[in-house]
């Protein structure tokens, strides 16, 4: 993990074969999904580790929202700015190596505080994590083929969702809460010697076939350009509110099918969210880029439009999943709003990308999650479990159900931003710097 601000040797610069870009996207969206497993692993674990350690809603919110997404957000800026001026892939490999080790490290806690100090070790690991690879991604595919190429990648989402809520569920059943942590972050320390030794630094602009690249500007001056562009305040917005209903109802999805429903094991609900995720949603993320990518050649506004409208729709069918009583067609109806809901990220990725130099790439990724995490990673689970709380003296088992319904309401106002940024997005992509 060395070489940290070393250049690709001119060895490294020749275009590269179809095949192996795909290759690297693997590798990096399997990292994504190492990502997803060790940062949601708390969803499915949360209601044992609460019996354990006495804690609150609002203190499991805190825990894997508010405290987690601020020291993400904050370092996520100067890493993504270390990005632009360095070598990207050994950047993601030193993130992997610390988040893995820090969430290995969950399993040893004693107390509340230890924990929430374990799982600040984890958000700064991640927050190197996807800026670089989207900045990766975005030299290795052309324009055209960027939001199905980011879209694969954020399916580590879900697939992180997946192999996280079935193998911490059912290892949680038979071995403890505790050795959950050991078993998930064992193989992602392996997973950095991967990233470090078998893909390549990828030539900057190599995509649009630009040889000649600027170098990476200050910070300010791209908070600027950002800043400018109204359809990038209006995406940012968008997929703030995006992720707050997302991470609000990931949080504490298995708790209400949990507390609603009574179940007594985990490994059987978390079998199920996971193989939904796993399949709807990462369905909803390839189709929302694929799509964009497809209806955006005839108008670039399809990239807006495309999570625009899967958002609207979302909100009828997420509102009859908390509001029926029949376990079974609840789980099977969850299945639309999750794939519906998972179309948003790569359109806006591509759009983020676009609108900015090849220098900027990975701090505009940063930029872009820094809205959306501090706004739904910080706040969703936090507020939503706090709304839990405060409706519990009036509605008992039942507060969460009527916490899910408020959240996801938020879909409407994120829709509107979706619609607003349509409006410009053409005119700022046509104004991005070279």
């Amino acid at each position: 993990m060395s070489e940290l601000n070393s250049t690709p040797e001119a060895a490294e610069i020749e275009t590269t074969s179809r095949g192996y870009r795909y290759y690297t996207l693997a590798i990096l969206t399997s990292v994504y999904i190492f990502n997803f497993i060790d940062r949601q692993i708390l969803v499915i674990l949360q209601e044992d580790i609460k019996a354990e350690l006495l804690l609150s809603d609002t203190q499991l919110g805190l825990l894997s929202g508010l405290s987690f997404a601020v020291f993400y957000v904050t370092f996520g800026i100067p890493i993504a700015r270390w990005a632009d001026k360095g070598v990207r892939r050994n950047i993601v490999a030193l993130a992997i190596g610390t988040w893995s080790l820090m969430t290995a490290l969950c399993g040893l806690v004693t107390n509340y505080s230890q924990l929430l100090a374990a799982r600040i070790g984890v958000g700064v690991g991640e927050a190197g994590g996807s800026p670089p690879s989207h900045s990766m991604i975005s030299d290795l595919f052309p324009p055209h083929e960027r939001a199905t190429a980011l879209s694969i990648y954020s399916m580590g989402i879900n697939f992180g969702i997946l192999f996280g809520f079935v193998i911490g569920g059912w290892v949680n059943d038979f071995f403890g809460w505790r050795n959950v942590f050991f078993v998930i972050g064992a193989p992602g320390i392996l997973m950095a010697f991967v990233v470090r030794f078998s893909i390549r630094e990828p030539r900057r602009g190599e995509a649009e076939k630009i040889t000649e690249v600027a170098d990476a500007p200050p910070v300010w001056d791209v908070l600027k350009l950002l800043w400018s562009r109204r359809s990038f305040r209006h995406m940012a917005l968008a997929s703030g509110l995006h992720a707050f209903v997302g991470y609000g109802v990931g949080q504490w999805i298995a708790s209400f099918f949990i507390r609603t429903y009574d179940l007594t094991s985990t490994g059987e609900i978390a079998t199920w969210l996971g193989i939904i995720s796993g399949t709807a949603g990462a369905a909803g993320t390839f189709c929302g880029g694929y799509f964009a990518d497809k209806l955006g050649k005839r108008d670039a506004r399809w990239y807006i439009w495309v999570p625009g409208l899967a958002t609207i729709l979302a909100v009828p069918f997420s509102l009859t999943v908390y509001l029926i009583n029949n376990y079974y067609v609840a789980l099977s109806i969850y299945l639309i709003p999750v794939f519906l809901g998972a179309m948003f990220l790569g359109p806006t990725l591509a759009m983020t990308h676009g609108i900015v130099s090849l220098r900027m790439r990975a701090l505009a990724s940063a930029i872009l999650f820094f809205v959306l995490n501090l706004i739904g990673l910080g706040l969703g689970p936090l507020i939503t479990g706090m709304i839990s709380d405060l409706l519990e003296p009036s509605y008992g088992d039942q507060a969460l159900r009527y916490a899910l319904v408020i959240v996801v309401l938020l879909y409407v106002w994120c829709a509107f931003h979706y619609l607003m940024a349509g409006k410009t997005i053409r005119e700022d992509l046509a104004r991005a710097p070279k």
